[in-house]
């Protein structure tokens, strides 16, 4: 019943938002090579889905963020796990963490291209870059917040270091890590499209400036719903695999 009522829900947003969207480019009188019409977006949709082309550049993009983004995780994850208990490194780098974090992972594209060149591998380090700093500070933080209690007990075993860390801090810190995954995934999905868009020859970012040097504004348009669906898709999946790991652990997700 509740899912009934949750999916009735998205529908009738996706029908509010064709409406209004009909509604703006009647009222504004807006050109169809201006302003494309749900219908001439659709027609666009059904095209790419008939030729092809969409699931290509779709696989593509997943392909390079899932490397991007897993690689980003596991590493910010196994440093956040270090850094929040070697707090005196971590107050060594923090600053240094704090000048970099703000920077956009395009400033440094340049860069990139020189390094690596045209193709996967810009759009990856870009990934890369954009996940790792909301997981390394969402953990370290989540460390240095875990109840002193666990770490005494765990002394009082003498639980060796390593599976301390894995036994005892990552199960205690994971709803905060969970957050920053969260954030993560966002901010390296919206930078996938920008890297794609400069340093590419596939993927959705490519298929929307490719789209737009051919004046084809209604395939612009139908990537841009794509790029949006697949976000809340792989968000709703992140959110899937933090219920799975708290089942794992014995905690309840309410």
């Amino acid at each position: 019943m509740e899912s009934t009522k949750k999916l009735i829900n998205v529908l009738l947003g996706f029908i509010i938002l064709v409406a209004v969207w009909q509604i703006i480019i009647v009222a504004g009188n807006y050109d169809g090579a201006l302003l494309p019409s749900p219908l001439k977006v659709w027609q666009g949709i059904v095209s790419m889905i008939k030729d092809g082309s969409l699931f290509v550049h779709l696989q593509v993009s997943l392909i390079r963020f899932m490397i991007g983004y897993l690689s980003a995780v596991i590493t910010a994850v196994i440093l956040g796990l270090i850094f929040g208990r070697a707090l005196a490194l971590w107050n060594i780098l923090d600053p240094i963490v704090q000048v970099l974090r703000p920077v956009s992972p395009i400033a440094w594209s340049p860069f990139i291209v020189l390094w690596f060149g045209i193709g996967d591998i810009p759009a990856i380090v870009i990934i890369f870059i954009a996940a790792f700093f909301p997981v390394l500070l969402s953990t370290v933080s989540a460390v240095k917040k875990i109840d002193l209690t666990y770490l005494k007990i765990a002394q009082n075993f003498e639980i060796k270091k390593i599976h301390l860390l894995v036994k005892i801090i990552l199960p205690a810190a994971f709803p905060f890590i969970a957050n920053g995954l969260h954030i993560a995934l966002g901010t390296a999905w919206i930078f996938l499209v920008a890297g794609e868009m400069v340093g590419a020859q596939s993927g959705l970012g490519y298929l929307i400036v490719d789209a737009r040097n051919s004046m084809r504004l209604d395939l612009v348009l139908a990537g841009i719903i794509f790029i949006g669906v697949s976000g809340l898709l792989l968000d709703k999946a992140i959110g899937l695999f933090e219920n799975w790991v708290n089942k794992q652990w014995g905690r309840a997700n309410h």
